[in-house]
């Protein structure tokens, strides 16, 4: 993770099954098992649904960050796996080709 905002999200569901809503443009770059930054803590992604993602997060984490003060409604900076940023770049050039079979 880089430390850049994304996007902002809402909390759905509070800690310690964090879930958040987030803007539809972000979600391509959430997968099950991949890396989300909510307010600056680097977590990993449990589920992903049609606008929401979940994250499970340790007591200790909830204890020395803000996220277990946030409750339903609240807002929070997002950022995406950068990873996941670098393969759509690299790959967006090619992606007619890709989507027509041709490689």
């Amino acid at each position: 993770m880089q430390g850049h905002v994304d996007g902002v999200g809402e909390i759905v569901a509070p800690v310690p099954d964090l879930k958040v809503r987030v803007p539809e443009r972000l979600l391509p770059y959430l997968v099950e098992k991949g890396s989300v930054t909510v307010d600056g803590v680097s977590l990993t992604v449990v589920t992903v649904a049609d606008d929401t993602f979940s994250v499970a997060v340790i007591p200790h984490t909830s204890d020395v960050t803000t996220l277990g003060q946030r409750g339903v409604g609240s807002a929070v900076n997002i950022e995406v796996d950068v990873l996941a940023k670098y393969v759509e770049q690299m790959l967006a050039p090619h992606l007619d080709d890709i989507q027509r079979g041709n490689r």
